[in-house]
């Protein structure tokens, strides 16, 4: 159920477009379409023609239909096993891997070879749509994951997570490469994360309303001609805490997006045109977010022992760190 209430600046204005100006999450069209099956009641009328124009004080709402959960089926897709035991498993997942079932991605997922490779043990752990899943990675970022195969995992493991590490030994540190490079050696971004009002299928920091988000970086290499600003940066990124894309937004936010990272570092990729041929090449090919998950450590949600996973470099993210750092010195 969504509630709008009409102001001034609506009134006027056709019903359709004015839930989607409230709305941003859904698109004009599948307004029309809830607004044509009787779904939209204007002070307590259900209202069906999409042109409709409202009027200043009115209160709009939708009734949103349930969303069909369509239960994933297990496929024999080769997964990267870590460590397993009769509670959880770990994962190094390859760049390119989608965690979960969603729009577009019904199948093919790391879900569906978690059901193949776990059985009837996964099954129903966390929920239909997730089973076992108590944090991801995007689809472009590689790296380790742990997975839960019974409820009592998942409870342990949900907890830490939520937590973020404060209490416990839960770590999460990633490599990034990133276009240019901080100032200083290490520091800290502190910066609340929300959808981006201009396009929800981004994040956006925000000053009001969104989630508390902490990153932690430190610069290990710098890359660049002498005595030049640098042109890349290979960088160590922790979490406090796991939001959506937290890491690509937070270093694009300070002004250092990651290489290869098309929604959050567009507008750098003209930068590749400082470096020699050969190396814009190899920077201009590579198809992802350069973004490793390198470490994870947690405690064993069931005997509470300490365990800690580092996973190397994969050969795309290696390939292109090597190239860049024969940047020439002058």
């Amino acid at each position: 159920m969504k509630t709008v209430a009409v102001g001034q600046e609506d009134a006027g204005i056709r019903l359709d477009a004015c839930l989607a100006r409230h709305l941003a999450e859904l698109s004009r069209n599948r307004l029309q379409t809830l607004i044509r099956q009787g779904r939209v009641r204007v002070d307590g009328r259900t209202i069906v023609e999409p042109k409709y124009r409202v009027n200043s004080g009115e209160a709009l709402i939708l009734d949103m239909p349930e969303p069909d959960v369509a239960e994933p089926e297990p496929e024999a897709i080769p997964l990267a096993v870590v460590f397993e035991d009769d509670e959880l498993i770990v994962i190094d997942k390859p760049a390119g891997l989608v965690v979960h079932p969603g729009p577009g991605n019904w199948s093919g997922t790391m879900v569906n070879a978690l059901l193949h490779h776990c059985g009837d043990s996964l099954s129903g752990v966390g929920g239909v749509k997730r089973p076992g899943i108590v944090h991801r990675l995007d689809k472009d970022t590689s790296g380790l994951l742990v997975v839960a195969k019974t409820d009592r995992a998942h409870q342990g493991l949900a907890a830490q997570f939520a937590d973020h590490g404060r209490t416990g030994p839960l770590e999460r540190e990633y490599t990034a490469l990133v276009w240019g490079a901080p100032m200083q050696l290490r520091g800290t971004v502190d910066a609340d994360l929300a959808r981006s009002a201009a396009n929800r299928q981004k994040i956006a920091v925000t000053k009001s309303g969104g989630r508390n988000a902490i990153t932690h970086w430190q610069v290990r290499e710098r890359f660049g001609p002498m005595g030049a600003a640098p042109l890349a940066a290979l960088m160590t990124c922790r979490l406090e805490t796991g939001r959506t894309h937290q890491i690509r937004v937070h270093m694009s936010y300070i002004g250092h997006p990651l290489i290869g990272d098309a929604d959050y570092g567009a507008h750098f990729k003209t930068k590749s045109a400082r470096l020699p041929e050969d190396i814009r090449a190899v920077v201009d090919a590579f198809p992802r977010q350069a973004l490793h998950a390198g470490l994870l450590a947690f405690a064993h949600p069931v005997s509470g022992e300490t365990l800690r996973f580092e996973s190397p470099l994969p050969e795309d993210l290696a390939g292109l760190i090597h190239a860049i750092r024969t940047i020439p010195a002058t």
